[in-house]
């Protein structure tokens, strides 16, 4: 069974998106719709035939520590051979790094695909392309070639090392210090790293044959102290052996796995706790500290690793909402297959009927439908956007693109992993009791996607960067922007949509005189309830976004049906909760904020 349907991300992808319209674009011009459904083709059946086989058996069985060896499930490893054989590690980036330079927004979908047969092992290649990207963006030539082409090629794999036991989100706090050790003829200023590393995906695996860390450490001041706050932030990228000159692996840095992280999902990736520089086992160049190449200049660490947060960010979003879908059609297909219970003007003695017929099943199904599917399409929303500003042709073009793609991220990251946990959560009630049994695979969908809202930033650090970052501190332009598309599609609905479309213009209302509230009050008293106004937001965002599809939906009369009711079902019963939930925004309720110590 395909865990998201291809007819709808079809749907999503062409008729809606457009992504024919791409390859009018020098960047894309090579490409075609026949290249595109290649892509997403191989992807299914590498999905399929690669990744989904050991969906429950990557979740019984955990990656295990042996001394400095972290051994994963072989056919993780026989997965990720394959993909990287497809030439999927790399099929986004620039042919001139030996990629495919395919879209985002089909990346995004062939990347669905995977997430949805095996999140757990689909969260390394998303790592390793989001490392390499920053590399080919912010690194030297000879960076490039050594550290970012061999994750591209699908060798070696790649990480992101911020947390700290002690510091958690709070990068600030953070304390692994980076000791300046001259230079490398090849890979520029060289340090030496002491510190740790905590909940690091894909820390330490025998599936690649070498892993590079891109490292957050402090540069000490003159005075050998580290700087208070986020002062002296630098990134290094810290291989795990390291590479010698002509290509080949060297010696092994000093990096070690401390320890492995047992998660409720996600557990056939890796999740590590990284010491650097603790020189008992591998001492490079006969001497402690890990050796690490830094990139960019020394305090510039935090706004470059934001290129890779970013990007990780939306692509937790792909991975909550795929399984979102994987659950939903677990719980269609059920729902079609069980029977249980009569019609309530059918005889006692008939025949059970299959429980889709039951109004509160057909309930619950919907809002699955609503949820798994409209974060999908706000996933390949951005996408979307992301090609817009890479193909460009102006950088008035870029900039728009650019700043929706900024205002939207919090959203993209955090209303799948919200709302498809949610849907997640309807799929095992709608198994029943067999849901919460391992008989079935919504109970591991749902622990995995649990994962989610916590992933590269939780719900209310979302939350905090929207409101205090993208809305407060800006200038209102980026959301004078998303307003103008809202408007345009307003104004290509037909009269069918009416209703539709005059509740949006309510919400969208509502949004606004929320923000302008908000900017009336303190910074501090503007994010007691952001995680509500995301949450709302996020809903009005989405809301749009399904009238824009029954909008779109006009080539096929069944999947025009089923856009525009699955559109009507959002607005009737989900964009009416942000009423009340702008109003408690606007309210400026502190009781969670002022509430006694004492009384908890």
């Amino acid at each position: 069974m395909p865990y998201i349907d291809r007819a709808t991300l079809d749907f999503l992808v062409y008729d809606w998106l457009a992504a024919d319209a791409l390859t009018a674009h020098e960047r894309f011009a090579e490409h075609s719709r026949e290249t595109f459904d290649a892509v997403l083709d191989l992807s299914a059946r590498l999905a399929d035939e690669h990744f989904a086989p050991h969906y429950k058996l990557s979740d019984r069985v955990e990656p295990s520590l042996d001394g400095d060896a972290v051994h994963v499930l072989p056919e993780i490893a026989d997965a990720l051979r394959a993909y990287a054989e497809a030439g999927l590690f790399g099929a986004s980036f620039d042919e001139k790094l030996g990629g495919a330079q395919i879209p985002a927004l089909i990346h995004t979908a062939s990347t669905a695909m995977t997430m949805a047969a095996n999140i757990a092992t689909a969260a390394y290649p998303m790592l390793t392309v989001a490392n390499a990207r920053l590399l080919t963006v912010f690194g030297t030539p000879a960076q490039i070639d050594v550290l970012a082409r061999p994750q591209i090629e699908g060798r070696w794999f790649g990480t992101m090392c911020l947390s700290e036991p002690q510091a958690g989100s709070s990068l600030g706090d953070i304390t692994t210090r980076a000791i300046a050790d001259g230079a490398d003829p090849l890979l520029g200023p060289r340090y030496r790293l002491f510190g740790n590393k905590m909940w690091i995906s894909g820390g330490n695996q025998d599936a690649s044959e070498n892993i590079v860390h891109l490292v957050l450490a402090k540069v000490p001041g003159e005075d050998g102290r580290l700087g208070a706050g986020l002062a002296g932030i630098s990134l290094f990228a810290v291989p795990k052996f390291l590479p010698a000159a002509d290509g080949s692996l060297g010696e092994a840095n000093d990096v070690v796995v401390a320890g492995l992280n047992h998660k409720m999902g996600y557990r056939g990736t890796a999740n590590c706790l990284l010491a650097f520089g603790e020189g008992a086992r591998h001492r490079p160049g006969h001497a402690a500290g890990a050796i690490g190449y830094r990139i960019g200049d020394v305090g510039q660490g935090l706004a470059i690793m934001f290129s890779m947060m970013n990007e990780a960010r939306i692509a937790v979003g792909v991975g909550a909402a795929a399984l979102a879908c994987r659950g939903y059609r677990h719980a269609l297909g059920y729902a079609r297959e069980r029977t249980q219970g009569r019609a309530s003007a059918a005889r006692k003695d008939s025949a059970p009927v299959p429980i889709v017929v039951h109004a509160d099943v057909r309930r619950m199904l919907l809002a699955q439908k609503v949820y798994a599917e409209g974060a999908l399409a706000l996933v390949l929303y951005c996408a979307r956007l992301v090609d817009e500003e890479a193909a460009a042709s102006s950088e008035a073009e870029r900039d728009i693109a650019g700043q929706l793609l900024g205002l939207l991220t919090p959203i993209g990251k955090s209303w799948p992993a919200e709302f498809g946990l949610a849907a997640n959560d309807l799929a095992i009630q709608v198994h029943g009791g067999y849901g919460y049994t391992r008989d079935f695979d919504v109970e591991q969908v749902y622990r995995d996607n649990r994962l989610n809202p916590i992933h590269e930033g939780t719900h209310g650090i979302q939350a905090n960067d929207l409101v205090g970052r993208k809305i407060l501190r800006g200038n209102g332009e980026a959301l004078a922007l998303l307003g103008e598309r809202i408007d345009a599609t307003l104004a290509a609905c037909g009269d069918d949509l009416a209703a539709e479309c005059a509740a949006l213009r309510t919400a969208w209302a509502d949004v606004n005189d929320t923000i302008a509230v908000l900017r009336t009050v303190s910074s501090e008293a503007a994010l007691y309830n952001a995680a509500a106004f995301l949450s709302a937001f996020g809903h009005v965002v989405v809301a749009w976004l399904w009238l824009d599809q029954a909008r779109a939906a006009t080539a096929d009369a069944v999947v025009r049906a089923g856009r525009r009711h699955a559109c009507r079902y959002f607005f009737a019963t989900e964009l009416p909760k942000t009423r009340l939930q702008f109003a408690l925004v606007r309210s400026g309720n502190d009781m969670a904020a002022m509430f006694p110590d004492a009384c908890f």
